[in-house]
């Protein structure tokens, strides 16, 4: 079962999310060694590009780890890594733009951040009990069971998919502030894009991935009703 045809299907996902990953280390490493002109760690500097914009009561803090910067609007926190906090680099500036970019769409109540927001609790279970209920209908030949699990991966897919417009939004909104700083050459601007661009292919990559996965299952389904 686990090795049938269908998992064929994954292939064209799992290359293209090497391919993102490959391209995100790439543009990451490149322009981590540029500095940029003003000299300004990317930390103070989306603190200052959100004063402009309003936003006044956010926390911006350091964590652990390789790009795992992220923004937390449940705490309104915003999580910038060792290689970016502190660093005044192309790249680091334009993924602390990035996420400013989601701490400006929370302030401006950008709708599908809200919904993703609210999905994202019933996603993190899902994600993990899906397989284990579709095969569990396979193993007792119950179908309730077997489409069950796959309603339940369908809502990753659904999240997968809304995440696109989201982060898309984020980089717009991290391009426009930049500009507008006024701070940064067109040079400096354009590798900002370049980083941004391939960062947005591991989304497209895992929005791929998880909608071949449900189109498997879906096929693995049929397959057990003929």
């Amino acid at each position: 079962m686990y090795f049938d045809g269908t998992i064929l299907l994954l292939l064209p996902g799992l290359l293209l999310g090497l391919w993102a990953q490959a391209r995100v280390k790439s543009a990451f490493e490149k322009f981590s060694k540029v500095r940029t002109g003003r000299g300004i760690p990317a930390q103070e500097l989306v603190r200052q590009m959100l004063s402009r914009q309003g936003v006044v009561d956010i926390t911006i803090a350091p964590t652990q780890g390789t790009l795992s910067d992220h923004y937390d609007p449940s705490s309104n926190t915003l999580r910038l890594s060792q290689g970016v906090y502190g660093s005044d680099s192309v790249a680091a500036v334009g993924v602390a733009a990035h996420e400013a970019g989601h701490a400006l769409q929370k302030e401006q109540g950008y709708a599908l951040l809200s919904l993703r927001s609210v999905m994202v609790p019933v996603v993190n279970i899902g994600s993990n009990l899906a397989w284990p209920i579709f095969f569990l209908g396979i193993l007792f030949s119950w179908k309730p069971l077997m489409y069950a699990g796959i309603a339940v991966f369908a809502a990753v897919v659904l999240f997968s998919l809304i995440t696109l417009p989201v982060e898309f939004d984020a980089s717009r909104r991290a391009n426009l502030m930049l500009t507008e700083s006024g701070y940064f050459t067109q040079e400096e601007l354009d590798g900002v894009r370049k980083v941004l661009n391939a960062a947005a292919l591991t989304y497209v990559a895992s929005f791929v991935s998880a909608a071949l996965q449900l189109v498997r299952l879906i096929l693995i389904a049929r397959r057990r009703n003929d």
